[in-house]
């Protein structure tokens, strides 16, 4: 599952919700006993979401111990994850090479790049 982004002008009406609970329904009626993704557990433990180390999931290629608070699961069944431990990779879609990205970009008019309030990844961006 993918996070859920709403437009600046349309945040803290419930629409983040709305949508959040809309597609965890779904998901359990297509079969799904748990969700994983990456997020801000300010927003999504609201909702029941933990970090997936309580589940004993953890992210692929992180070292043992390293901060993983972004990464975040919800049983959408209880006890689905029982004696389950694991790790997860995302999907080769979900992975962006930077040269192709920015070949990309530049067929576009040029728009700053900046890191906005709510974004969970520290760094500088190029």
């Amino acid at each position: 599952m993918g996070t859920i982004c709403i437009a600046p002008e349309l945040k803290r009406k419930g629409y983040g919700k709305i949508l959040l609970d809309y597609s965890l329904e779904k998901a359990k009626e297509l079969g799904c006993g748990a969700v994983c993704f990456e997020g801000n557990i300010d927003f999504y433990g609201k909702s029941g979401f933990k970090q997936a180390s309580e589940f004993g999931i953890r992210y692929h290629g992180l070292p043992e111990g390293e901060d993983a608070s972004f990464f975040l699961c919800k049983e959408l069944i209880p006890g689905y994850l029982n004696g389950i431990t694991g790790e997860y990779a995302p999907s080769a879609g979900y992975l962006v090479n930077e040269k192709e990205a920015e070949a990309f970009d530049r067929e576009f008019p040029y728009m700053e790049k900046k890191k906005l309030p709510g974004q969970i990844f520290e760094g500088d961006i190029l």
